[in-house]
């Protein structure tokens, strides 16, 4: 029975889609980031493998990153779609939430799709330093990223979650992941954080005995520093399989994710095209993990419980866990079908074991 429900749901899907190919096609954007970055291809992908089987010409647009994605998806005409990461999405909710009216309008009619793919957050720093965890970064100087980076963002919205109070101006610098590592060398700043996924080409590149003279901090699970933290940052792990010249052990640390967003329509037109890009995003997932960039293998089609302050986006929230259920119970129905055939009997008769009819 599960399986006809199933399939009667497949066909529907795809029904839709089939019926869609041959209708003009809605023309909507997603704003992505900078040209040569993750991001444009994270949107490349969803426009091939998903916007185009829905029916909806989905036109990929470059940009500087999740500060401004936010702008635009609030106020560009066309643009229905747009990669965020949490802390950027967060740092608008609290300021909104202490009385800054633009970013109060700007955040607010805003709505997740799905989480993507983890950006791992390495605080380095030399290998004779006594530092041993993140707490221990407080009034040292440091490295944050380029102005405008997301590693930037990343870096000011840990430090004032940990510890109350932004980095004193005289201990920041902004320089790139490569100045920052070759500063933190030669003791010009005592830290440098960075945030890239795992393996990075930065670190497995680096030349060995440069490499053995940095190491990451620790994450403490039990700190108050990261309970507070992980209001906006989620635990991750620095594996040492991903860094085997570097890593002899795990080293536990905290990841920013990154969101695809979408705004609180109500238009019946776009309420619709949403939807049914939601249900080419279940039908065609697995292409996306075959054929689309590699962090797509990092994602999961998945809606966690969320944040305070953040929602998802009711109608193709609605539509994504209709797929998950029947994906559930498909799976459970095949499960419990392979159970069925391969339980043993508890008892056979000699010739049901001579003609193999019995286990």
């Amino acid at each position: 029975m599960l399986k006809k429900l199933l399939a009667g749901w497949l066909g529907l899907v795809l029904m839709v889609m089939f019926s869609l190919a041959h209708a003009e096609p809605a023309h909507y954007k997603i704003v992505t980031g900078p040209e040569r970055g993750t991001y444009i291809q994270i949107g490349q992908d969803l426009s091939k493998w998903v916007a185009q089987p829905a029916g909806i010409d989905l036109e990929v647009m470059a940009s500087k990153g999740s500060a401004e994605n936010v702008q635009r998806m609030r106020f560009e005409p066309g643009v229905k779609l747009a990669l965020v990461q949490s802390d950027v999405y967060q740092a608008y909710i609290d300021m909104a939430n202490a009385g800054n009216a633009d970013a109060g309008t700007a955040i607010r009619p805003l709505r997740l799709i799905m989480p993507l793919y983890d950006e791992e957050i390495n605080v380095v720093v030399r290998a004779d330093s006594p530092m041993k965890t993140f707490a221990d970064i407080k009034d040292k100087s440091i490295s944050v990223g380029l102005l405008g980076s997301g590693t930037a963002q990343t870096a000011t919205t840990l430090y004032h979650l940990m510890f109350g109070q932004a980095i004193p101006e005289q201990n920041v610098q902004h320089l790139s992941n490569e100045d920052a590592l070759a500063a933190l060398i030669v003791k010009k700043v005592d830290v440098a954080i960075i945030v890239v996924g795992q393996p990075a080409k930065l670190f497995n590149d680096m030349n060995p005995e440069l490499l053995q003279q940095i190491r990451p901090l620790r994450v403490d699970p039990n700190a108050p520093e990261t309970a507070r933290a992980k209001q906006t940052y989620f635990p991750a792990t620095l594996r040492a399989t991903s860094y085997p010249n570097w890593l002899k052990e795990d080293v536990p640390t905290l990841t920013v994710k990154a969101f695809l967003v979408t705004y609180d329509y109500g238009l019946r037109d776009t309420v619709g095209n949403l939807n049914h890009f939601a249900d080419s995003l279940c039908a065609n997932f697995d292409n996306l993990q075959e054929h689309g960039h590699p962090k797509w293998k990092q994602v999961k089609l998945e809606l966690p419980t969320l944040v305070r302050g953040w929602k998802y986006y009711g109608p193709v929230e609605k539509h994504l866990r209709a797929c998950l259920a029947n994906k559930s119970a498909a799976i459970s129905a095949t499960a419990a079908a392979a159970q069925a055939v391969q339980k043993p009997r508890s008892s056979c008769t000699d010739q049901e074991r001579l003609l193999l009819l019995c286990k």
